[in-house]
């Protein structure tokens, strides 16, 4: 595959990098030193602007490559998880429940590649804006950077960002047109009915029985309620009630997700879920509360940039090695916000390379050292691509 030989020969020094981060995790809005560590290399390499502290940690730098009007920006997310580390490398966190079991240490560590062959190069008309984003892992870094004026202050046409994916093979790519990730919203169900003896059910109101059928009914809202062709996954993680065997508890607490595509189907999740709760607690003699807070929106693609995505990955790799038309996944990003603001893509690409397939957010994830010159030559010529044709 042709990989940028330029990023190839400084591919142990982002190996160092990307394993010294894994060695360091920070939660999120917490990266002052995975920010500081950022900024100091961002200096060393010679960009142009070096910003921190944007939206709370996060660390913008601009690069201006040959005169012209184009303006992209470029994302990587920073921020660790809150899991205990069971890898085993050498290079494993050495702080206690916190680990990058994400991959942000290798998308930080591309994006640092990238800024360092940019800068040395600039074989770009136009400026290209680095956005190293904090908290992306359910803390909405992104909103948080685009509030501190992210685009009103550096401002571009088209923002990218890159995710690793385990369950794709090395040397592949998978871009979607249009939605690729879900929306992500959380729901509390708080059931207020009458405690009592377990063995007169009758003298009591029992939120465990209440619960127990709202948590089948739920499913009937996907499986009954909305077009077969739609996508939407409401589950029910979470069910506190009671404290011993033979006393029915006077409340029960159900926590959930729902995960959509559409405003449309997201409304109606949020309203039939409330419903539904609250009929099935009435029913029953019981008092309902119920709280919906929506999260990350869903992460849609724009056709051009889609485009424009993926014809850069498939000089890296071949156009046989990029998936243009995978399935959706359910889960969420943050990055989606930056997509509402301004069009962009966000990319797949494939780390997997022999072996059992390390899934992201598990104690066990490490990311493959061997992707860090892919994603890397992906950002160096999805630049150089984008920003060719603007005069000198």
């Amino acid at each position: 595959m042709p990989i940028v030989n330029r990023v190839a020969e400084f591919h142990d020094d982002m190996t160092a990098w990307r394993r010294h981060l894994h060695a360091h995790p920070e939660l999120g809005f917490e990266e002052t030193q995975t920010a500081a560590f950022v900024a100091r290399h961002l200096a060393e390499f010679g960009v142009d602007e070096l910003h921190e502290g944007i939206g709370r940690t996060g660390v913008v730098a601009v690069i201006r490559g040959r005169e012209g009007n184009a303006r992209i920006g470029l994302r990587a997310d920073m921020d660790a998880l809150p899991i205990q580390e069971r890898s085993g490398v050498a290079h494993a966190s050495t702080v206690a429940g916190k680990m990058h079991a994400c991959g942000h240490d290798g998308h930080t560590a591309m994006l640092l590649g990238a800024a360092r062959y940019l800068a040395e190069t600039r074989n770009f008309a136009g400026t290209v804006c680095l956005f190293f984003q904090p908290a992306e892992e359910g803390r909405a870094g992104a909103k948080a950077m685009i509030e501190d004026g992210l685009f009103e202050r550096f401002p571009v046409d088209e923002v990218y960002g890159l995710h690793n994916w385990p369950g794709m093979p090395l040397g592949s790519f998978g871009v979607c047109n249009g939605p690729a990730m879900a929306a992500s919203d959380e729901f509390t169900i708080r059931l207020e009915g009458r405690g009592g003896h377990a063995a007169m059910p009758n003298l009591a109101a029992d939120p465990v029985t209440a619960g127990a059928t709202i948590v089948q009914a739920a499913q009937t809202i996907v499986s009954r309620q909305i077009d077969p062709l739609d996508n939407a996954v409401i589950s029910i993680t979470k069910f506190i009630a009671g404290d011993t065997f033979n006393v029915i508890p006077g409340e029960a607490v159900l926590n959930g997700t729902v995960r959509t595509f559409k405003p449309e189907t997201r409304d109606f999740c949020e309203r039939r879920l409330r419903e539904l709760a609250s009929g099935i607690a009435s029913a029953m003699g019981l008092g309902c509360e119920y709280r919906y807070r929506r999260g990350y929106p869903p992460t849609v693609n724009h056709p051009n940039q889609s485009v424009a995505a993926g014809d850069a990955a498939a000089e890296i790799v071949g156009a046989d090695r990029v998936d243009r038309n995978p399935m959706p996944v359910m889960g969420a990003e943050d990055f989606s916000y930056m997509l509402e603001a301004r069009p962009g893509n966000y990319i797949w690409m494939g780390t997997h390379e022999g072996g059992p397939v390390s899934a992201l957010h598990h104690p066990e994830f490490d990311f493959n050292d061997n992707a860090l010159s892919i994603g890397t030559s992906y950002w160096a010529r999805l630049v150089e691509r984008l920003m060719s044709h603007e005069p000198v």
